[in-house]
């Protein structure tokens, strides 16, 4: 009886720390529910493509709807701070105005966890004049940072400035 209950009380230690262990390096215990694997660089890189084939539609409310509501956008060619859907909308309406077509020169991804992400670096915009269909290139260095809420990326913060020196 005595080995019976010393037994028993191993296979229960022993499982109670294997599922502390494995709450606290962030897997999950549920019954049946696989760990989320994080993404991959390449899968994150891959959002700013998203974003990008957003601009091309020319529809603000299309760009806005791929940051969150609670979204932060320090944008290239504003100074004001962009932290209301609205003033994201509001932002994108002029900014679409030139036809803008990005293109990432140079970046570097930072995967945190399986829901959240850093994709940094360089990029242009070649922006169309309205009135005089004149091209200009705009080169900035940028930060997205992303969170997977619901099942889908979103941009929790997008920071972008023309590049200093340029």
């Amino acid at each position: 009886m005595k080995r019976r209950i010393r037994k028993r009380a191993a296979v229960i230690t022993a499982s109670t720390l294997a599922a502390a262990t494995a709450v606290s390096i962030g897997i999950s215990t549920s019954a049946g529910a696989a760990p989320q694997k994080p993404p991959t660089k390449a899968q994150i890189a891959a959002l700013f493509d998203g974003w990008n084939a957003a601009l091309k539609t020319g529809d603000p409310e299309n760009v806005a709807d791929r940051y969150a509501p609670d979204a932060v956008l320090l944008p290239t060619v504003s100074n004001k701070i962009r932290d209301t859907h609205a003033e994201i909308v509001d932002y994108f309406e002029h900014f679409l105005e030139n036809k803008p077509v990005g293109k990432k020169i140079e970046t570097i991804v930072n995967v945190l966890d399986e829901n959240s992400a850093l994709d940094t670096g360089l990029y242009e915009f070649t922006l169309t004049d309205p009135d005089t269909g004149a091209k200009r290139t705009v080169e900035a260095r940028y930060t997205y940072e992303y969170e997977k809420r619901g099942g889908k990326w979103l941009i929790v913060n997008h920071h972008s400035s023309v590049m200093p020196e340029g």
